[in-house]
Formats: structure tokens, sequence, C-alpha cells
């Protein structure tokens, strides 16, 4: 199995299931994930709920840091924080989201995130920190 199908896997009963947010790129230094417009990601005016937007951001993001880490690191990531702006609306279709690393530092790593529509065009830009820190012993 492949890097992006084994994080898709991962994705059953959670978030990314429900949201329908499908991985297509994962390596070190890019990932990329898809999410549909529609019932799932609106909000009320039938457009893309920046919160979905978000949550795709933070997906990916946090994809980004676990491949990082890798799979047989005593670490892990958790989400300290992430902010976004809001460019364009979206009303169908889908949308695909760009992580990219800004700082991949010992305690904490930093994504530049963009979110795009099917034209290409820009639709949200975010950033999100993660810590890094000892993993528990299971």
């Amino acid at each position: 199995m492949n890097l992006v199908d084994q994080v898709n896997s991962m994705s059953k009963n959670t978030l990314m299931e429900a949201l329908n947010i499908e991985m297509l790129t994962v390596e070190k230094d890019l990932i990329r994930a898809k999410m549909p417009v529609d019932e799932r990601t609106f909000q009320p005016f039938k457009l893309l709920h920046g919160g979905a937007s978000l949550a795709l951001a933070e997906t990916i993001g946090s994809v980004g840091s676990h491949i990082v880490i890798g799979p047989d690191s005593n670490k892990t990531s958790r989400g300290a924080g992430i902010n976004a702006s809001h460019l364009r609306a979206v009303r169908s279709g889908f949308v695909i989201g760009e992580a990219r690393p800004i700082h991949l530092g010992k305690n904490t790593h930093i994504w530049d995130i963009k979110i795009f529509d099917e034209q290409e065009r820009l639709v949200s830009i975010a950033r999100l920190t993660n810590f890094i820190l000892e993993a528990k012993e299971k």
C-alpha cells in the first residue's frame, strides 16, 4: 500500500471521513488533499463553510508533521494554533488544499497552507503550528 493510501485508510470513522477529505499527495515537503463543497461542508447560505476550510487545512498540516516525524519516531505532534483568511466563496465542486513546511524544528512545525478551487483560484490561506512532543506509551 502506498503512502497516500495508508493515510487515507487512517480516516475511517473520523472528521476526515465525514467531510470526505481525500489525500492526493503525501510527501515530506508537500501534502495535497481535496474536499467536496456540498451539504457536508456548506454554511447556511450554501457556500463553503470557513470551518470546513480550517478542518482541511489542519488535516493536511497535521499529516505533514506526522510524515516528517516518521512512523518509527518516539515523537508525536499536536495542533497548537491555526489562523486563516478566506478570500473567495465557493459554491460547488471541490477545493484542493496544499500544505508546505515553513519551519520544521525540534519542538514545533509551522505549515503554510493554501486552498484553491477547481479553477486553481486561491480560496483561503492558513498557517498551522504543531507542537512536537514525546509520544506516550500505548
